[in-house]
């Protein structure tokens, strides 16, 4: 497996949170005692060099740093590679037609300790994915396929897990069991459940993928836990999220 800066809670679980500024990151990797990941959103620089600065501010802080897209924003998908490979973060996001580029880009500058992951998308059937998510194909007819045929083309492409977004929550929890289990036969050492996740539905979810052997997960959970006046993410909610963890990993 990867030599991952991530701190996965009992080599398992860590979370995947968003962070209106360093302090609030801090706060967010004290209140889980390091098993965390915060997302800096390459939409959020006009400049590859100031996401370079942020991450690398961040990474002196925390050691880790998620590097996303924004919602899936394909469009940032150069972005967030050009970030990744300035930085070795520890984790960056990708859609799909992404993740090839991101992996080569990262190995030539020699950064060997960051995850890639790959966006597929729920289709309301189980065992089939979407994988049109990139810039150009996210407009095209969608492409549609065996979640195996895609699990086999992320090992491929050298990235590393599965980000099955939007989940809707719970509404694409059966197609979520498939997808983990496509992973665990593929041999994909991480997958992350993304979209509609909150401390209402993250226990089912989350229970869901320790209960097959897929060595890690990093489920992401954003809106539902943020303050919508103050843009912070809510540290107690952090708490009620990790407790639920340590409670289901044992």
């Amino acid at each position: 497996m990867l030599d991952t800066k991530i701190k996965f809670y009992k080599g398992r679980v860590a979370l995947n949170v968003l962070a209106k500024d360093l302090e609030n990151a801090k706060e967010i990797y004290e209140a889980t005692e390091g098993h965390a990941v915060v997302g800096l959103l390459s939409k959020n620089y006009d400049k590859i060099e100031d996401g370079v600065k942020e991450v690398k501010e961040y990474l002196k802080e925390l050691g880790v740093v998620s590097v996303g897209l924004g919602a899936g924003d394909p469009s940032q998908f150069q972005k967030a590679a050009l970030i990744s490979c300035e930085t070795d973060p520890g984790h960056v996001n990708q859609v799909f037609t992404g993740a090839g580029y991101t992996a080569g880009a990262l190995k030539a500058k020699g950064c060997e300790r960051t995850y890639i992951n790959v966006l597929v998308s729920p289709t309301g059937e189980v065992g089939r994915v979407k994988i049109n998510t990139g810039e150009l194909s996210s407009k095209e007819k969608e492409a549609i396929v065996d979640v195996d045929t895609a699990v086999a083309m992320i090992k491929d492409m050298k990235a590393h897990s599965v980000k099955f977004f939007p989940m809707g929550g719970l509404k694409s929890i059966e197609e979520l069991k498939e997808v983990v289990r496509a992973s665990e036969r593929g041999g994909l050492e991480l997958v992350e459940p993304t979209g509609g996740i909150d401390l209402e539905n993250f226990e089912e979810i989350l229970k869901e993928c320790l209960d097959s052997k897929i060595p890690r997960i990093m489920p992401h959970i954003y809106g539902s836990i943020i303050d919508k006046e103050t843009g912070k993410t809510r540290i107690e909610d952090v708490k009620k999220l990790y407790e639920i963890v340590k409670k289901l990993v044992g």
